[in-house]
C-alpha cells in the first residue's frame, strides 16, 4: 500500500505492481485503503500507518461536495472528474468511516473528528440510496457508531457538553438506528420480493459486491433485534456460499466476465481479489452473530483463495513485493496489482491473523 500511494492518495491501478498515473485515484480506493491503515495501526500503532490513515482521510474529505456527496474518480492532475460518485462509492466511503470511528480508543481526535463531521454531511443522502449495495455498505457502517461508545459526538480537549440545537442535533442516535432498521428493512423486504424457486436471492443475478447484503443484515440484526433480517441474512449467505465454495473444497467467486443469471451457471472468470476479502468478512460476522463455527471455516478457505488453495492451485500473492495480483482469468494470473487487490489482501490478512 505505502509504495502505491503518493501525497495526494492511493492510486487506482498499477502496471505490474508500478502505479498507473494516467488512470489517477478513486474515492472507492482510498475508502477501502483507510479501512486497511486503520488495521495497520491497530497492530503497530506506528507513524507510517498514522500518516497513511492521514492522506486517506484527507482525500475523503477532498471528495466530499457541498451537498455532502463524495465524488468518486480523480485524474492525476487532482481535479474529480464528476461532481457525483456513483450510490456504491456513497456507501463504501461511509463503511470506511465508520469502521475509522470504532477504533476510537487508539486514533487520534482530529481524526475521529473529520470522520464524524464527514458522516454527518453525508447522513441526509442515504435513505435515497437505491442500489441493495450502496446500502448494505452504508448500514454495516454506521452500525460502528451505535455500537461504539462516544462515536457520535466530537471529541474536546475539555469537559463540554452540547448546547445548541445544531449540536444537539449532530449525528443523532435516534436518527441513524432508525435509518438503520429502515434501509435493512428495504433490504430485506427487495430479498423477499424476489426469493423463490430456489433462488435465495436479493436479485436476479449474483454480481460483485454480493456478500456485503447478507452482512448488513446481520449488522442490522444485532441492533434492532429483529429476527426476520437474521431469518434472511442466514437464508440468503447460505445460498451464496452455495454457489461460490466448489465441491473440491476452496472458494471461487462469481466471474465478472458474465456473473450468474438467475436459472444459468456462473462465470467461470474472472475470479477478483475483493470477493474473497468481503466474503470473509461476512463470514467471519455470521460466526459470531449465529454461533455456528462453520462460518469460520468458510471464512478460512476465503483466505487461504489468496495463498493458493483455489481453482488454478496458484497463490495470488507476489513473493517478491508481497502485494496481491489483480485476480485469476481463464489463462492464468492477472499480474497487474492494482489498489483493490492490495488493499483486499491486507484487510482478509490482518483481520485473519491479527483479529
Amino acid at each position: 500500500m505505502r509504495r502505491i500511494t503518493d501525497d495526494t492518495g492511493i492510486f487506482q491501478h498499477t502496471k505490474f505492481g508500478v502505479p498507473d498515473r494516467s488512470k489517477g485515484y478513486t474515492t472507492d480506493d482510498n475508502a477501502r485503503a483507510l479501512i486497511a491503515a486503520v488495521l495497520l495501526y491497530k497492530k503497530d500503532q506506528d507513524t507510517v500507518s498514522l500518516d497513511l490513515i492521514h492522506t486517506y482521510l484527507s482525500f475523503i474529505h477532498h471528495a466530499q461536495n457541498e451537498q455532502g456527496n463524495f465524488r468518486n474518480f480523480m485524474d492525476y492532475s487532482r481535479s474529480f472528474l464528476e461532481d457525483n460518485g456513483s450510490e456504491d462509492c456513497q456507501g463504501r466511503t461511509l463503511w470506511a468511516l465508520g469502521f475509522a470511528l470504532s477504533y476510537s480508543s487508539i486514533l487520534p481526535d482530529n481524526l475521529l473528528n473529520t470522520c464524524r463531521y464527514l458522516i454527518n454531511q453525508a447522513l441526509p443522502h442515504i435513505e435515497k440510496l437505491g442500489s441493495p449495495r450502496a446500502v448494505a455498505y452504508a448500514v454495516v457502517g454506521l452500525s460502528y457508531l451505535i455500537k461504539t461508545p462516544g462515536a457520535l459526538t466530537y471529541s474536546f480537549p475539555y469537559p463540554h457538553t452540547p448546547s445548541t440545537a445544531e449540536e444537539k442535533a449532530f449525528l443523532s442516535k435516534d436518527f441513524i438506528t432508525g435509518l438503520i432498521e429502515r434501509i435493512a428493512v428495504r433490504l430485506h423486504n427487495q430479498y423477499n420480493r424476489t426469493k423463490g424457486d430456489g433462488w435465495n436471492w436479493y436479485e436476479d443475478s449474483l454480481t460483485y459486491g454480493n456478500s456485503m447484503l447478507p452482512w448488513a443484515l446481520l449488522r442490522a440484526f444485532k441492533l434492532s433485534g429483529n429476527a426476520a433480517l437474521k431469518h434472511t441474512a442466514k437464508e440468503s449467505l447460505d445460498f451464496l456460499a452455495s454457489r461460490t465454495f466448489a465441491r473440491e473444497g476452496y472458494y471461487k467467486p462469481i466471474g465478472s466476465h458474465g456473473w450468474l443469471l438467475r436459472g444459468g451457471e456462473p462465470a467461470l472468470y474472472d475470479e477478483q481479489p475483493i470477493e474473497a476479502c468481503e466474503m470473509l468478512l461476512t463470514c467471519r460476522e455470521a460466526a459470531s452473530v449465529l454461533q455456528d463455527p462453520s462460518y469460520l471455516q468458510q471464512a478460512d478457505l476465503c483466505y487461504a483463495w489468496y495463498t493458493g488453495h483455489n481453482s488454478l492451485n496458484l497463490p495470488l500473492i507476489d513473493p517478491q513485493s508481497g502485494a496481491c495480483y489483480d485476480g485469476i482469468h481463464s489463462s492464468g494470473l492477472n499480474l497487474n496489482q492494482g489498489s483493490e487487490s492490495i488493499i483486499s489482501f491486507s484487510i482478509a490478512h490482518l483481520v485473519t491473523h491479527h483479529g
